[in-house]
Formats: structure tokens, C-alpha cells, sequence
């Protein structure tokens, strides 16, 4: 029988239901596999103790394959005690069916306090700064990174002084075919308001052809690759430069430049649904036990922002 958490609440760490992840991500590498024919590359990067601020790319609208994707990933790499909690978007959590079982999978109300709950139990925290506006970029932009100018991700790394390990999706924004934004449409309806959302997208997809972006859809099969970046840190920056606006913009435009030059790499001679086969690359599958290691030898250590791919 599957763990069953208790009462939960929108950043509520023990309602993550380590049983029910490991089923759901079982059935989720099959999917991951065989229709997306799911890599990952820089597995390594990540360190194999303590909190870790994961920053990727979002894609697929209402389909975040990378989120599984990242969860698997480190699952299959470190074994299930090895958390991530993601920080999720407001509406999974006005449902009390949502928001029992979005915690229940690890999911966390997307905020600050959240994210210091989880690292302070020594926890992966894993989020999205272009939120909306990245995941529903155009298709022309597939291969554009989109932070959207948001740095709270940064306030948070160095107030908490910890690592940043920036994750790149390449593939997954061809799941659909995202044709605007909507971001007049959006301020037009006041869709802030009432779907806290900056778009109101219109999209092909299937089954449904031209809709919005807000509906459920079925992805195209197309090939995902996912790689983790080396730890970035600023270990001459502290909590007292969380609000520093020269830092800030140097420290985003380093994670930025480090994300959109590793997807450029990725996208040379993608074809579309297809990728392409790299040798660096490894397939998604399980492995029964983590690797062994010296456990005597320290965790990964965060390299400088500034040296950064």
C-alpha cells in the first residue's frame, strides 16, 4: 500500500509521500524512455548532500516534462531520500484535492519560507523563474532561454548561501506549438486577477488544434535532453548583497549566460521531434542502488559563477 501523509499544508515537507513518488516516477521512466527517448547529461554536477537551489528553463505549458524529468533524474541517481521539492504555481493549492496530493508528490507553494523549509532539512529545491512567460514562450523561441528578469531565485541562493545548479531542457518545447503569448489578451482580460497569470497563450496542440494554452493536451513525442550545470556560487557575496542591484545583475546575467550558451550547444543540429544523438549523453534507467563512493570525501563543491560553461 502507498505511504499516506498526513495533513497537509501548501509548504508542509513531511506530506511528500516518498512511496507514491517512486511509483509515479516508475511509471513516469517508461513514458520518459520510450515515447520522449529521455537523456541526461552532468548528473555529476549535483551535489550529493545538502540543499541545492536547482534553476531551469520551463517548457510545455501544462505538460512540465523537465520537472519529472529532474525528479527521476535525481531519484535514480541518489535514491528516493534524496528530496526535491518543487515550488509551484498558487492555483495547485486553492483545491484541497490538488494541494493534498501536489504535496503528497513534493510540491510546495512557491515562496521564500518554502524554499527555506526544504533547505533546511537538507533538500533540493527546484524552480522555475520564467514561470509563464517562459513555459509559454513562442516557438520561434523554443531555443531561448527566458528568466524574464526575475532575481528572487538570487535573493534567495545568496540570503540561504546556497549552491545554484542551473538545469537546461532542450526538446520539450516542441511538445506543442506555442503561436503568441497573449500577453495583451492577458492585460486586456485583467488575467492577473483572475488566473494570476502575465499570458492567456493560443497554441496547436493535440488533440484540440488552435486553444489556449490552459488546456490539458497530448505531447508530441518529441525527444527531450536534460543536462545539469556545474554549481554556481559566489562565495564573496553574502546575505547583506541579497538586495544589491549591481550584484544581482551580475550574478543573473552569469546564470543566464551559462543556461542560454548550454542550450545553444544542445539545439546545434536538433531536428525537430527528433534531436540529435550525442555521445555525451546517457538514457534514462534505473539503477537498483546509488553508486558507490567514498563517504569519508566531502560533497561536490560549488564552483565560482564566473567560471561557469
Amino acid at each position: 500500500m502507498l505511504g499516506v501523509a498526513g495533513g497537509s499544508t501548501s509548504d508542509d515537507l513531511a506530506a511528500r509521500d516518498p512511496e507514491l513518488v517512486t511509483v509515479l516516477l516508475d511509471l513516469w521512466r517508461v513514458l520518459a524512455r520510450y515515447y520522449l527517448h529521455a537523456r541526461v547529461e552532468g548528473i555529476d554536477h549535483v551535489p550529493e548532500r545538502g540543499p541545492v537551489l536547482f534553476v531551469g528553463n520551463h517548457s510545455g505549458g501544462l505538460w512540465p516534462s523537465e520537472g519529472f524529468l529532474t525528479a527521476l533524474a535525481i531519484h535514480d541517481r541518489f535514491g528516493p531520500d534524496r528530496a526535491v521539492y518543487a515550488l509551484a504555481h498558487d492555483f495547485l493549492f486553492e483545491d484541497p484535492t490538488l494541494r493534498r496530493y501536489a504535496g503528497r508528490l513534493g510540491m510546495l507553494r512557491a515562496s521564500h519560507d518554502s524554499a527555506r523549509h526544504a533547505f533546511a532539512a537538507g533538500a533540493c529545491v527546484l524552480v522555475y523563474p520564467g514561470s509563464d512567460m517562459d513555459t509559454f514562450r513562442p516557438f520561434r523561441d523554443r531555443n531561448r532561454i527566458v528568466l524574464a528578469g526575475r532575481k528572487g531565485f538570487l535573493r534567495l541562493a545568496l540570503r540561504e548561501r546556497v549552491p545554484i545548479v542551473p538545469i537546461v531542457s532542450a526538446g520539450n518545447h516542441e511538445q506543442f506549438v506555442v503561436l503568441a503569448r497573449g500577453e495583451r489578451l492577458a492585460r486586456w482580460t485583467h488575467a492577473h486577477a483572475w488566473a494570476r497569470s502575465e499570458v492567456l497563450p493560443i497554441v496547436l496542440s493535440l488533440p484540440w488544434g488552435l486553444t489556449s494554452g490552459f488546456l490539458p493536451y497530448l505531447p508530441l513525442p518529441a525527444q527531450t535532453t536534460l543536462s545539469f550545470l556545474p554549481a554556481m556560487s559566489w562565495p564573496e557575496l553574502g546575505p547583506e548583497h541579497a538586495d544589491d542591484p549591481v550584484a544581482l545583475a551580475r550574478c543573473y546575467g552569469e546564470v543566464e549566460s551559462a543556461m542560454q550558451t548550454e542550450l545553444d550547444r544542445l539545439a546545434r543540429g536538433r531536428h525537430f521531434l527528433r534531436g540529435v544523438r550525442r555521445p555525451r549523453e546517457a538514457p534514462i534507467r534505473r539503477r537498483e542502488t546509488p553508486p558507490a563512493r567514498d563517504r569519508g570525501a566531502p560533497d561536490a563543491a560549488a564552483t565560482p559563477g564566473s567560471s561557469s560553461p
